[in-house]
């Protein structure tokens, strides 16, 4: 017989030989997906069918027992059939894990001795934050908190049974109603980051090495043009635990709002943004040519968008040719210009105290 452990030992729950099980303790390390990968993961629209569930049919019989023969009917109504809700949730990024059509539960079905049919249950559908719903073109819902909800589909009412059409005139009634069925509809779903600032700027000026300087949110940087092709969103914090949501907008270029290069796709996003973040490669001749460009794609995009409260980033200075040119874009520019180098770290506190006096002229209004 097995040789009981001292008292005070604890056995291990697993064995310590088995290369089996030392292998299963080893810590995996999450696998890095690339930037192109997680493009296919990234859906910002979706087209969705959604039907309500189709409500119970009433009930049809008699009440009868021993020296109660004719009892009456006691035919119960059906019950309703399930919604379809649409659900804000900030856990979900992406509109990819929408499916092409939902339909809620059907109600249960009237029993006898007056039994009601049970309520079809509902279908939640989690979508992200930022969530606009259209049909034919029509805004219906624009999901922008966490836990809002929207009923895309309502369910069908329950059948009546033949206990509902007793009345003095008919005291014995054979009718009953079957259960109507469930709303239908084709929806449009369309995601907008939501953010309180958004990084403009064209390919390679430096917007993803700047977000990950002043966040922990990790968008891909290489030395290519359009190396983000998804939105990314940091969350900067501050001392007094408040905190400013900063989108990656990836680069446009000259012709964006006609749907050159990533085209409109990501125009959108910026529509959220209360304020802008323009950042501009200082080691560019004429930067300011940039800052010129990037406020007309936004106003051919939509009216009014380039006027939002902003300021100038000019990225790199730890340059040569930045130096020389950073005085000039400031005669040329009327914002205020911030210099610094997302790489180095140079002046980065400037930027985080302006992005907080942004934030707090923006909740001002809000309140206001």
């Amino acid at each position: 017989s097995p040789v009981p452990p001292p008292a005070g030992v604890r056995q291990p729950t697993f064995s310590t030989t088995c290369a089996r099980c030392s292998k299963n303790r080893r810590l995996r390390q999450k696998r890095v997906i690339s930037e192109r990968k997680l493009t296919r993961y990234f859906v910002d629209h979706r087209t969705v069918r959604v039907v309500g569930g189709q409500g119970g049919g009433g009930g049809h019989s008699f009440y009868s027992e021993p020296r109660k023969i004719f009892g009456g009917p006691d035919g119960g109504n059906g019950g309703d059939g399930g919604h379809v809700i649409l659900k804000a949730d900030q856990q979900m990024k992406s509109l990819s894990s929408v499916l092409p059509f939902y339909q809620g539960f059907h109600g249960g079905k009237g029993g006898s001795k007056n039994c009601y049919g049970a309520n079809g249950a509902y279908v939640y559908v989690k979508v992200p934050v930022g969530t606009l719903v259209k049909e034919d073109g029509k805004v219906l819902a624009d999901l922008t908190q966490h836990g809002e909800e929207y009923i895309a589909a309502y369910g069908g009412a329950g059948g009546k049974g033949n206990r509902f059409f007793l009345s003095n005139e008919n005291r014995a009634p054979t009718l009953f109603t079957p259960g109507e069925p469930g709303q239908e509809r084709v929806l449009h779903l369309e995601l907008k980051t939501t953010a309180h600032a958004g990084l403009v700027g064209f390919p390679n000026a430096g917007k993803s090495s700047l977000l990950r300087a002043i966040s922990s949110a990790k968008p891909a940087v290489a030395a290519y043009p359009f190396t983000t092709l998804n939105p990314h969103v940091g969350i900067v914090h501050y001392q007094d635990y408040e905190q400013v949501a900063v989108a990656d907008i990836p680069g446009l270029i000259k012709g964006a709002h006609q749907n050159r290069g990533l085209g409109v796709a990501f125009l959108k996003h910026i529509e959220r943004c209360r304020f802008l973040l323009y950042v501009v490669d200082l080691s560019a001749s004429q930067p300011w040519i940039q800052l010129q460009d990037l406020k007309y794609e936004l106003e051919q995009y939509k009216k009014g968008l380039s006027e939002r409260p902003c300021v100038v980033i000019g990225n790199k200075i730890d340059l040569a040719q930045s130096r020389i040119n950073l005085p000039l874009l400031k005669e040329q520019v009327d914002e205020r210009v911030i210099a610094l180098s997302a790489l180095t770290g140079d002046n980065l506190e400037e930027l985080l105290l302006h992005l907080r006096e942004l934030y707090d002229a923006y909740v001002k209004t809000e309140q206001s």
